[in-house]
């Protein structure tokens, strides 16, 4: 069918009986700012969608419509969006795919990722395969948002949400269950990625293999010598699987403040699948910190360390450790001394037949905990921990004129990747200054500078460091050729 001509943000319907009978025809003739409507149907996957592009401020987004999401049904992949930028997909169901439920990458071009995408409110189920397939693939995505979804029902050797080479995202509020190999796998690069405020039922061999195994062809940047790096695990609860938790050939992966129950096997793995540590760094500088553990008679040893790791640099501290079986057990044998651990200490659930993990009052993890560095310190419910902090997923404590939880200073960059010029959205400061990775001085900005020149600058990555009155807000930023 031949395409009407439409204006840049219009209604772009689609379904039986609308201008456009398929998500993929839409797409052809969708500009920046544009919403493309979805009615309700099944539609066949199988479909490829290449550099579909919104633009800042006029983003391109397809949206289902209805009480219950729109559903995608089969295919290879339900869709291949490849090379997408500020795009936005609201209210999908991809079930029943063969290859990978939904497939989003770069196009092959390493250097210009697919930015800033958001995925909201979508179902991820289902999917009509058992190798290593995927319900949601990402490969050299950068500046996105996963939230409000669901994952169920993965392939036996595969991942709820897998990443090679993303950066700079934010994974929250969302469940997954009955999950195969991981939930959430972050190897290839991956790099400043936060997974906040999930629930995890019986999410895997490992519901979250922080790191992995990634041939060297694939990583973006090329030349990464991390799986994963700077990754930052807050706020989520894991019920079941083999292993709760895996760092794998990671650097500075933090979890905090999380309740994990009865893990089968192992609640962590600290492991190196490349062996090659001429290249690949050792997997080190891991932080396990303010989590609540409860184990069971299944459990095999807390820690399941491996060859060529570096576990002896990892920061363990201000856990509470539970052995619901054996009252008598001593405590887990950990790589390097835990400061401040509670061993044999009931967290007192509120109700653990109905998986409530709510503290109940006088629970020994109430305001027992280190207090948190992050800025996004909220807890599983979106309450803000207190200082000092609950352990594990749920702030238990009551706030009081004597104790106000701290108020989180909230700032962005956008666009993030950026090329020329980045807006600062913030508290003002008096100073900013870009460094490299290493710490060295790149630029130094005016007082309240906005936005910020980086033109001559190399592409890479940065940190842009802004000193605000009693705080410094320190921020990655990408440059793009």
């Amino acid at each position: 069918m031949s395409a009407p001509a439409l204006l840049s943000g219009q209604t772009i319907e689609v379904g039986p009986g609308k201008a456009f009978t398929t998500i993929a025809e839409a797409a052809g003739a969708a500009q920046p700012g544009d919403t493309l409507l979805v009615y309700p149907a099944a539609y066949n996957g199988g479909m490829y969608i290449e550099n579909l592009k919104g633009e800042s401020g006029a983003w391109i987004t397809i949206r289902g419509v209805g009480d219950t999401a729109v559903s995608i049904v089969g295919g290879n992949n339900a869709i291949q969006f490849s090379d997408p930028a500020y795009l936005r997909l609201e209210n999908l169901r991809f079930t029943q795919q063969t290859g990978n439920g939904l497939n989003i990458d770069d196009g092959g071009s390493y250097q210009s990722p697919a930015i800033h995408l958001e995925i909201s409110h979508c179902i991820f189920e289902d999917i009509a395969a058992t190798g290593n397939n995927d319900l949601l693939k990402m490969s050299g995505v950068d500046s996105f948002l996963i939230e409000g979804c669901i994952f169920r029902n993965g392939a036996a050797g595969g991942s709820g949400i897998d990443m090679v080479g993303c950066h700079i995202g934010t994974i929250r509020n969302n469940l997954f269950e009955n999950l195969g190999s991981n939930s959430i796998q972050a190897k290839g690069g991956t790099r400043w990625v936060t997974i906040h405020a999930n629930t995890f039922l019986q999410g895997g061999q490992r519901t979250l293999n922080l790191g992995g195994s990634t041939g060297a062809a694939f990583f973006r940047p090329p030349g990464a010598n991390y799986e994963a790096a700077d990754l930052e695990v807050t706020a989520n609860v894991i019920q079941g699987s083999w292993a709760a938790v895996a760092f794998v050939g990671s650097q500075r992966v933090k979890v905090w403040n999380n309740t994990i129950y009865l893990p089968q096997n192992w609640v962590m793995r600290i492991l190196q699948e490349s062996p090659d540590t001429s290249f690949y760094q050792a997997v080190a500088y891991g932080e396990f910190v303010n989590n609540i553990i409860v184990m069971g008679s299944s459990l095999s040893t807390v820690a399941n360390i491996g060859p060529n790791t570096n576990a002896k640099s990892f920061l363990f501290s201000h856990n509470l450790w539970f052995h619901k079986d054996n009252p008598a057990w001593p405590g887990p044998v950990l790589p390097s001394a835990e400061t401040s651990g509670l061993i044999q200490a009931d967290p007192t659930f509120l109700n653990i037949q109905s998986s409530d993990l709510h503290l109940q009052p006088g629970s020994p993890a109430i305001g027992s905990g280190k207090t948190i560095p992050f800025m996004n310190a909220y807890d599983r419910e979106g309450k803000p921990y207190l200082d000092p902090p609950s352990r594990g997923a749920f702030e238990g404590g009551l706030a009081s004129d004597l104790q106000e939880p701290a108020k989180p200073t909230r700032a962005f960059l956008w666009p993030n990747p950026a090329k020329e010029i980045v807006s600062y959205q913030g508290p003002a400061y008096t100073k900013a200054s870009l460094t490299d990775l290493e710490g060295r001085p790149m630029r130094v900005f005016r007082q309240s500078e906005n936005p910020l020149d980086l033109s001559g600058l190399n592409e890479g990555m940065y940190w842009l460091h802004f000193s605000l009155k009693d705080q410094t807000i320190t921020l990655p930023l990408v440059i793009l050729p």
